[in-house]
């Protein structure tokens, strides 16, 4: 694979390294530096504008097994298709392909009944998912922030993965839509996590005792998400 620097020069880095890979010069760096492109999951090979092609080469490929590691930690990313089961609100649902359906996508008898072309049903479950997170969360935050005297002042559905919720100090409380497909126990502790922000901004004592008293089951939900969180960040 040859890779056109910005010197203008033609280098075949990737073919001799045994690997793809994406070579970027830079007039300001000084070394060279390698990086992971997560989204197109390909190492980043920055080179100075004055750098011998050998030293290039011998240097990414003395760092494979750092390059190996950090691709083996990035989620393969999963896309929703015709047939799968999956868990919805707490509850198995199956996605059914229906082309001459009407009405965009409908949740009927357990089953996510999706219209239109194929090639979109995995973003139009996805936008399904997210607007009814939107109605079911902002209904469950209501409820557990009145037994704790406090209130809500919107609820904000996320497409990030770096956290599944936020709750600022203006009553707003964020959460990434994946939660929806988890077990319903798993949903139900992280509303009361977010609601029990409103209460107290920290990870103190008292946040946790507030969040097992608002969670029907804190340990489980808590362990479950550090256990199988990353599988639902798969989803795309």
């Amino acid at each position: 694979m040859k890779i056109t620097l910005l010197t203008g020069k033609t280098f075949d880095i990737a073919k001799q390294a045994g690997f793809d890979l994406k070579v970027v010069v830079s007039k300001q760096a000084r070394k060279l530096s390698l990086r992971i492109d997560a989204k197109k999951r390909i190492p980043v090979l920055t080179v100075p504008k004055y750098c011998d092609k050998r030293q290039a080469v011998e240097f990414v490929q003395g760092q494979k097994p750092w390059i190996d590691f950090q691709l083996s930690k990035l989620s393969y990313q999963k896309k929703f298709a015709d047939g799968d089961k999956i868990s919805f609100n707490g509850v198995e649902v199956e996605i059914s392909h229906n082309a001459k359906l009407r009405g965009g996508v409908q949740l009927k008898d357990n089953k996510i009944l999706v219209s239109g072309d194929v090639e979109f049903l995995s973003r139009r479950v996805r936008d399904f998912i997210k607007e009814q997170a939107q109605k079911i969360l902002y209904e469950r935050s209501i409820e557990k922030a009145a037994r704790i005297g406090k209130k809500v002042n919107r609820v904000v559905i996320k497409d990030t993965r770096s956290r599944w919720g936020s709750c600022s100090s203006l009553q707003n409380i964020n959460y990434n839509w994946r939660i929806m497909l988890a077990p319903d126990k798993v949903i139900d502790y992280l509303v009361a996590h977010e609601v029990s922000h409103l209460a107290h901004q920290d990870h103190s004592d008292a946040f946790w005792e507030c969040v097992n008293t608002l969670a029907e089951d804190m340990v489980f939900g808590r362990n479950w998400l550090k256990k199988h969180g990353s599988e639902l960040n798969e989803y795309v």
